[in-house]
């Protein structure tokens, strides 16, 4: 769910380390000259020593001009091991080079050329440093100054030291380089004959400076570092071999047993540590298997499948990366009781989840299977919906499964379904205002179609159920289990009408109708006439002096917020979000609906790690994470994402959880490939795990990251080939470095508007993200279509065909919005909560389009259709998904396959291959238009769409434009044509 906060804050501001240019209070008058006018030479110092090359040659461009002829200008000797060349830039501010020896062995950086500054600049061992090194660098006798200047937070990849003796002049700009120390240190020793301090700044010989905000470094002689802007005088030497590690953590403290039945959940407090606690491990002593000792990834443990009536003891100890462990904790214990009688539990299916297009549905809006679940809550007559028959909450599992051989037949092995847990709210049938988030919502179940029945019902035909989740928020009534306020605000006889009179032994459950008011019961034990004891709302009860739509009195309280106090700060953040792009949007409110988590604090982590184990346990293939970028990527990557996977393990194996596929909402609703510059609310960086270690506290380390990383910047982030081929070949992808996180492309969805754009903006974010290939792709959805338009997509039938031409086969996992396939509710507005009707919106009722009946036993093809169902199966767009289906299930190169556009003209062209064991998959895809690929490899290549075969000898193929929605996939060995002629693909 995605609202703009009406409550404005200041935005938080991060301290800027660097600023470009040459930096004013650094030069002073002896200086002479600005940076443009410092010199537009470059003299280039080579170091030939490490090479033996018999001739050097120096291959360049000046930045924007043109390079030099291969192999470039023969550079000539400057003293021992080097040889220069001196190259005029004329208005370039620097220049890219290479170097060779004439005879084809090159120096090119690993493929990245060297970019060089101006002045005097020297190459050696891939190393850049801005100096002569044929000048006499004999040292004259006086004071020196060794200093250290630290790049990990800038991550520039060379230094230089600009500087002044008290007294003396300055070096010519841009000063001296300084020489590699150790990983992110740079060293100089200075002479500064008689002075006892220097002035300095530093830069990196490209015009990005440091100069202490531009009051210059003041240092004195012997040792100093220069960190992030802290000066340390008579330092230690930084690059000194570290001691080794051999401090423990602390000892776990709270430890707590619990049992419900046959199981027991254990939680702790986090441990402290002078590094990082790497993990926990949780020792079981009772019962008849003895000790049993596990290794766990976050402070909460659920221990199943025990003995009955048995005690058991707990003791935790906690573990770092040297493997220092701490003493045991203080022993918990709990003792089981009966074994509970459990449905059947579901196992995920646990195949690649690239396999698997994605069918979204909001569930109560798809299909009614149940009529006695349904609920039109408070809101009911006022939106509009009465006047309809239509209640908000409509649809239910029972209905989804009815109706799992539709989504079957339009070739879909997966379901998204919009969050299961309890909600609470007004208008809560899209299911992110979470209230029991260890109960499922019984306006969703009905006998015979509980959670456990849907999941099991859909494996039975080998489609998946991915769970949306949601880490970030509850309801403004709190969270049962962890926090509910006591009370909000007034109810007076104005506002007796619309909150219900507290009723003592009644409890919430969302469809059990409070028989004291008649109507379902949502607030009626959070509004009182009398202030209670007890409160902690700030002002409660005085008026604020506004009205009401309807004319009534406003009091203090009367909605929730995070500022009034009746929110604990230990469970709850205390702020509105200011800054979209700040700190504050991973630790403020939405909205006053959505309740924001302290997800730092371990007794929050604790509740949604053991509620979300609940639905792990069930067999769900996998979590769709609601509002990932407003909970710190660090927080993640120590906690929730370890704690999914530990689970997944646990219950069903390494390669189950493997192939669990958590995909994260990280809204980023921009056209650039960093969200307005900030790494930090960007969806590829949710991919990967941290590069450092941060505090051992939760809620400091979140800010380190977000400093450390915003610092660092765009240019500084880490890339990945994992979706590329190289060149005709599949290579085996490197996921050491992912986060456990997927991501939604946000950016193929803001510029879906046109398939070609989406495809171009795509492609340039790809290198970004640690495996693109399991980017969830879409055009819109139940919060926005493209260009964060708040209407479902208008495009077209034909856009529409172009688009899912697009998708199917380009890289990523194809997902479809409930009703996309027809059009349905085309250019309405997507929500617009409880002031319209949802029949009039993109939320509409699914339900009248899927009458009758229908049956497959295969993706992408119905057996039987009778009534309206056939109807909407025999549509133009249903035609072409099935097909579009057919095709990606049949050619493995189009679910896992990395890519490629080398070699081939063409506006939304490319190749992919998948390679694995037996299986070698190459396919050459054209979409709407005419392509040429080049370099390919020989052979017989077969189009899946028209059967045409052709032959490469020449390594050329040549495909004429096939027209807009249809497109063609020739692939080398293939199966020959799939499917039958539709009214796109033909």
């Amino acid at each position: 769910m995605r609202r703009t906060s009406p409550f404005p804050l200041v935005a938080l501001a991060a301290a800027t380390l660097l600023v470009g240019g040459i930096p004013p209070d650094v030069g002073s008058p002896s200086m002479g000259r600005t940076a443009a006018e410092a010199t537009n030479t470059a003299t280039v110092f080579y170091y030939t020593k490490t090479k033996n090359w018999p001739a050097t040659y120096l291959h360049y461009a000046p930045d924007g001009g043109s390079w030099t002829t291969v192999p470039g200008v023969q550079m000539e000797a400057a003293c021992t091991d080097w040889v220069k060349e001196t190259v005029d830039l004329g208005s370039a501010a620097g220049l890219q080079a290479t170097f060779n020896n004439g005879n084809g062995t090159w120096d090119n950086n690993g493929g990245a050329n060297y970019a060089l500054g101006t002045g005097d600049i020297t190459v050696k061992d891939g190393v850049i440093a801005h100096s002569d090194p044929c000048a006499d660098t004999e040292p004259a006798e006086g004071n020196e100054a060794t200093v250290y200047y630290s790049t990990a937070t800038s991550g520039w990849t060379t230094a230089n030291i600009h500087y002044a003796p008290t007294g003396g002049s300055w070096t010519t700009v841009p000063g001296v380089g300084m020489e590699t120390a150790c990983t992110g240190w740079w060293k100089k020793t200075l002479d500064i004959g008689t002075a006892t301090s220097l002035k300095a700044a530093f830069n990196n010989g490209n015009g990005v400076w440091d100069n202490n905000n531009s009051a210059d470094y003041t240092l004195p002689t012997g040792t100093t570092t220069v960190k992030d802007r802290t000066v340390t005088t008579a330092a230690a030497d930084p690059c000194a071999a570290e001691e080794p590690d051999t401090e423990a953590p602390t000892t776990p403290a709270k430890v707590t047993a619990s049992a419900t039945n046959t199981s027991i959940v254990i939680s702790w407090e986090a441990s402290t540590d002078n590094t990082a606690v790497t993990k926990y491990q949780v020792t079981r002593t009772g019962g008849t298997k003895g000790t049993v000792v596990t290794d766990v990834g976050s402070t909460v443990y659920s221990d199943t499948g025990l003995e009955e009536q048995t005690g058991y003891t707990y003791t935790v100890k906690a573990v770092d990366a040297a493997g220092n462990t701490s003493p045991a904790s203080a022993p918990a214990t709990a003792t089981t009781g009966e074994e509970a009688p459990e449905p059947a539990s579901g196992t995920p299916l646990g195949t690649d989840p690239r396999k698997d297009p994605i069918y979204f549905v909001l569930t109560a809006r798809f299909y009614d299977g149940d009529s006695s679940n349904n609920r039109g809550g408070s809101q009911h007559v006022k939106s509009g919906n009465a006047a309809n028959n239509d209640p908000m909450f409509r649809g239910d599992f029972k209905g989804l499964v009815d109706k799992l051989d539709y989504i079957k037949a339009l070739g879909f092995s997966a379901v998204w379904v919009t969050p299961v847990v309890l909600n609470r709210s007004d208008y809560d049938y899209h299911g992110y205002h979470g209230y029991d988030f260890y109960k499922v919502d019984p306006r969703l179940e009905s006998a015979g179609a509980s959670y456990q029945d849907l999941i099991n019902a859909a494996h039975a035909k080998g489609m998946k159920i991915y769970q949306d989740v949601v880490y970030n928020h509850s309801s403004r009534w709190g969270a049962k289990g962890l926090f509910t306020p006591t009370v909000y605000g007034v109810r007076d006889s104005e506002w007796s009408w619309y909150y219900d009179e507290k009723n003592e032994g009644f409890e919430y459950d969302g469809l059990t109708v409070d028989p004291k008011s008649g109507k379902s019961y949502y607030n009626g034990d959070l509004w009182s006439t009398a202030e209670p004891s007890g409160n902690t709302c700030v002002n409660w009860g005085k008026a604020t002096g506004g009205k009401s739509s309807e004319g009534y009195t406003l009091y203090n309280c009367q909605w929730p917020s995070p500022t009034s106090g009746m929110f604990p700060k230990a469970y709850y953040h205390q702020c509105w979000i200011g800054n979209w792009e700040g700190e504050d949007a991973r630790s403020c409110w939405l909205h006053e609906d959505l309740a924001d988590f302290n997800t730092e604090n371990t007794a929050v982590q604790n509740y949604l790690i053991g509620a979300y184990d609940k639905y792990i346990d069930m067999g769900v293939d996998g979590f769709r994470v609601d509002t990932a970028v407003h909970i710190p990527r660090v927080t993640w990557n120590r906690r929730f994402l370890p704690a999914i996977y530990d689970r997944v393990t646990q219950k069903f194996g390494t390669t189950a959880a493997q192939n669990f596929f958590v995909f994260g909402e990280v809204a980023a609703f921009v056209n650039d490939k960093w969200n307005r510059g900030s790494v930090n609310h960007s969806a590829q960086f949710y991919t990967w795990k941290e590069r450092k270690e941060y505090s051992a506290d939760d809620e400091t380390a979140a800010i380190e990251q977000f400093t450390y990383e915003n610092n660092l910047g765009t240019g500084n982030q880490p890339t990945s080939t994992n979706a590329f081929l190289s060149g005709n070949s599949y290579h085996t992808p490197d996921r050491s470095q992912f986060s456990g996180m997927n991501i939604i492309d946000m950016r193929m969805h803001m510029n879906f508007g046109d398939a070609q754009n989406a495809y171009n903006n795509g492609k340039d974010s790809d290198d970004s993200v640690n495996d693109a290939t399991y980017n969830v792709v879409y055009v819109d959805s139940h919060d926005y279509g493209p260009n964060k338009s708040s209407t479902r997509y208008s495009g077209g039938t034909d856009a529409w065909a172009e688009n899912m031409a697009l998708m199917w086969t380009f890289r990523g996992i194809p997902t479809l919005y409930y009703g996309s396939e027809t059009e349905f509710q085309a250019g309405k507005q997507i929500d617009c909560g409880p002031t319209c009707p949802l029949a009039s919106t993109g939320r509409a009722y699914y339900g009248d389009q899927l009458a009758g009946t229908v049956t497959a036993s295969e993706f992408g093809k119905a057996d039987t259709a009778s009534g309206q169902v056939a109807t909407t199966l025999a549509q133009p767009l249903v035609k072409h998904l099935q097909r579009l289906n057919q095709i990606r299930r049949a050619i493995p190169a189009l679910q896992m396959g990395q890519y490629s556009t080398d070699g081939i003209s063409g506006s939304m062209a490319f190749k992919r291959r998948y390679t694995s064991g037996s299986t070698d998959s190459f396919a050459l895809v054209t979409v709407t238009g005419a392509a040429t690929y080049t370099g390919i490899p020989n052979g017989t290549y077969t189009d899946a769409v028209t059967g045409d075969v052709k032959t490469v000898s020449n390594g050329t193929l040549s495909v004429t434009a096939p027209g807009k929605g249809n497109l063609r996939v020739y692939v080398l060995n293939g199966p020959g044509k799939i499917g039958s002629d539709g009214p796109y693909l033909k």
